[in-house]
């Protein structure tokens, strides 16, 4: 009766044929607004839904984070160890790094590496046999053949270049790791830098697995060899560690998790 009305009215105010073009406007978002309260509940109870899912994701991932998270007790020692490798970097080991790169081109610095990874070959072999990579152990075994023979005793790496194999690096901290035992306490050791208890103890195994550890039987002919080594791969990787010092607010956090997070991906590799 109202309607009929409302008609009749409108019928005769030409100027009022707005109000009856707004009024189907109105009646219809009358009705959406009913069918949105309607279904507040529903929409409600999905939110809640989704807002839960989403806190138990974050729970997941902070618990996840957190089984993750090494635990670092000799927090102050390593800081002091990491403080000294600095200093002797700086002063001894940054300075002839830098006379030996001036004096020596980069592809001959890139050619003893070569030849020092070559000869690591059975700590890589045995470690990837132990870590059930057996694939991984044949390549090992073809890179030597080759680079020994086509690569002049490693100095060329012509197993990658020429047959595109890469070079592998598993070690017995990486084969400890796969079996299980766990990076939880993390150390700094003098001169060698960031590691953990775990790959403390596999570099016995990696220097029993290392010719060099024998050949030649002059301790300090070794010793001399290891110097070298280490000052050559220094001199290609300054960069690196300056860039990641300058870049960090505390650089020994910086290192630690660069360390870990390496050494972690090396694992599940």
């Amino acid at each position: 009766m109202l309607q009929a009305i409302l008609i009749l009215f409108l019928s005769f105010f030409p100027l009022s044929g707005t109000m009856a073009a707004e009024t189907p406007v109105a009646v219809a978002s009358s009705g959406m607004v009913e069918s949105a309260v309607a279904a507040a509940p529903d929409v409600a109870s999905s939110s809640t839904s989704s807002t839960r899912q989403t806190d138990s994701v974050l729970l997941a991932a902070e618990e996840s984070s957190r089984q993750e998270e090494v635990s670092d007790p000799l927090e102050p020692f390593n800081r002091a160890v990491f403080v000294f490798n600095d200093l002797v970097y700086s002063v001894i080991i940054k300075p002839v790094a830098i006379v030996y790169s001036a004096v020596t081109p980069e592809v001959f610095r890139i050619a003893v590496r070569s030849f020092f990874h070559n000869l690591a070959m059975p700590t890589h072999f045995v470690n990837a046999i132990l870590q059930n990579k057996f694939n991984d152990a044949g390549r090992e075994l073809y890179r030597f053949a080759i680079n020994t023979t086509v690569g002049v005793l490693g100095f060329y790496d012509a197993a990658d270049h020429v047959f595109n194999l890469k070079p592998g690096n598993r070690d017995t901290g990486q084969t400890l790791g796969v079996y299980g035992i766990g990076d939880q306490v993390f150390l700094t050791l003098p001169f060698l830098g960031p590691s953990n208890l775990r790959d403390s103890i596999g570099l016995i195994g990696d220097a029993a697995l290392d010719p060099v550890s024998y050949v030649p039987h002059d301790v300090m002919a070794r010793f001399g060899i290891e110097v070298y080594r280490f000052e050559n791969e220094a001199s290609l990787k300054m960069e690196e560690y300056e860039s990641l010092k300058k870049a960090a607010l505390d650089p020994y956090m910086a290192v630690r998790e660069a360390y870990l997070q390496t050494r972690r991906k090396q694992i599940k590799e």
